[in-house]
């Protein structure tokens, strides 16, 4: 550069520290750019979640990835090494007759939540080793010990009630091994005979087809109530949405997963979607008797564990059925 006179070098230089500034200039105005279409887009996206909750009461998107979670963990269970399923049980009726006996005693019933989720949690590994006898003892001894601590709680003031009240507290007691504890062994016996892990995993396809159906139907075209005073957002289209995807469901998975006919897929899927709307309408019953939206809130988009169960636990002992006369 040191025969190039300072003049041509400084329009050089000025040449290119110019270009150096436009290119920074056309940087920034992309940044700028991509930012504010970012922002739209956010924009957008939360309005349009906010349609969505304002519809449907949830966070659909968050409620969608905890399901893909909780789907994933139930195949690891089912289809690699089957006695996973009896971990994943375990936490299920551990947390689902927690849920329900915190939710009672919200209701003014006293049920003990100690003995309550203690025997749950036992009853599923008696269940898987000792078949449908070991099931139906350890439901009966866990209404027995929960049962007991609770007539032994009379002895502390706090604790004490009137007869009537006291075979309300015993009643609910009882109530939750029989609709989590009792229900919830059922698929546990299932998975652990030979073959049954096809089965469970059949019904409980079938149970969600019919809670997705009923839900996306009913969210679409819903505008007659099915049962208002339960369940306000039930309606009869969403009822039948609910129907057909679970008759699908239930003809496929019997042809191409069980081995069977697609007219045992056809009885299937019908009965495994009425026990779930009926396990549904029952948990909304129970709810509006508490007085209650959610079971809790451990589980952000569904409420709670026994929220996202109420179709799949009757559901269980149907599939228990048929697969003791079909399989």
């Amino acid at each position: 550069m040191s025969g190039v006179p300072k003049e041509e070098q400084s329009d050089a230089g000025g040449h290119e520290r110019t270009s150096r500034d436009e290119f920074r200039a056309q940087v920034h105005a992309r940044k700028v750019e991509l930012e504010r279409q970012f922002e739209a887009s956010k924009a957008q996206f939360d309005q349009a979640q906010e349609k969505i909750q304002a519809r449907t009461g949830r966070n659909l998107i968050l409620a969608i990835l905890i399901g893909l979670a909780f789907g994933g963990a139930l195949l690891l269970s089912l289809l690699v090494i089957k006695e996973l399923f009896m971990l994943f049980a375990v936490l299920i009726a551990a947390f689902a007759s927690y849920e329900l006996a915190q939710a009672l005693r919200k209701g003014d019933y006293l049920v003990p939540r100690v003995p309550s989720v203690a025997v749950a949690v036992l009853a599923v590994p008696i269940a898987y080793y000792g078949g449908a006898g070991g099931q139906l003892l350890a439901v009966l001894g866990g209404m027995l010990v929960v049962s007991l601590w609770r007539v032994a709680e009379q002895a502390m003031p706090s604790r004490r009630r009137p007869g009537t009240r006291l075979v309300r507290d015993l009643t609910a007691g009882v109530f939750v091994q029989a609709y989590v504890t009792f229900l919830a062994t059922f698929a546990v016996v299932l998975t652990a005979a030979d073959g049954g892990e096809l089965w469970t995993l059949a019904f409980i396809i079938v149970a969600v087809a019919a809670d997705t159906g009923a839900y996306a139907f009913g969210l679409m075209l819903g505008k007659h109530p099915m049962a208002p005073v339960i369940s306000p957002k039930k309606t009869w289209e969403g009822f039948a949405g609910g129907g057909v995807t679970s008759i699908v469901a239930g003809v496929l998975l019997s042809t191409l997963m069980l081995g069977n006919t697609w007219w045992f897929g056809l009885i299937f899927g019908v009965l495994i979607f009425l026990t779930a709307t009926l396990g549904d309408l029952v948990e909304s019953l129970v709810k509006r008797d508490i007085g209650i939206k959610d079971m809790s809130s451990w589980l952000p988009g569904h409420g709670g564990f026994l929220d996202r169960l109420d179709s799949i636990l009757p559901s269980a002992a149907v599939a228990f059925a048929a697969f003791r006369i079909f399989g």
